[in-house]
């Protein structure tokens, strides 16, 4: 059994998304896998990951508006807001979505289907620098 880790800094822009797709197939590339799993760890509770479309940009602004409704910042049933009206918010979309995701490798690539790309979610409305951890096991 073979292990390879690739530790990233990513900066954000503030709330959004980073497509991480092209990091995690270089990831996979410089492990040497032919077959295996790719574990993706984002060392944040304000921030996560997700599998999703990565060829209508439609897609994602509709789950920012979707987040935006269902846990919108400064709501007044948060007391934790000594960070800024956007913290408590940005932790319960990181409890709502995932901060870890496991992808098999096949063919020494990552098997994601056509249209799916790897994206880092901002749920903080500044821009971060955010850790994620890309480990190869096969």
């Amino acid at each position: 059994m073979s292990v390879h880790v690739t530790r990233l800094e990513v900066a954000t822009r503030g709330r959004g998304f980073t497509e991480l797709t092209a990091e995690l197939r270089a990831a996979a590339e410089a492990s040497g896998l032919a077959e295996g799993l790719a574990s993706v760890f984002v060392h944040h509770t304000s921030a996560s990951l997700f599998i999703n479309e990565n060829a209508d940009p439609d897609v994602r602004r509709d789950l920012e508006a979707f987040m935006a409704r269902l846990v919108p910042d400064g709501d007044p049933l948060f007391s934790h807001v000594a960070e800024g009206a956007d913290d408590m918010p940005a932790h319960v979309r990181s409890v709502l979505t995932a901060t870890s995701l496991t992808i098999p490798v096949a063919g020494g690539r990552p098997a994601l289907g056509t249209w799916q790309g790897l994206y880092l979610w901002e749920h903080r409305a500044a821009p971060h620098r955010r850790r994620v951890t890309i480990t190869l096991v096969g």
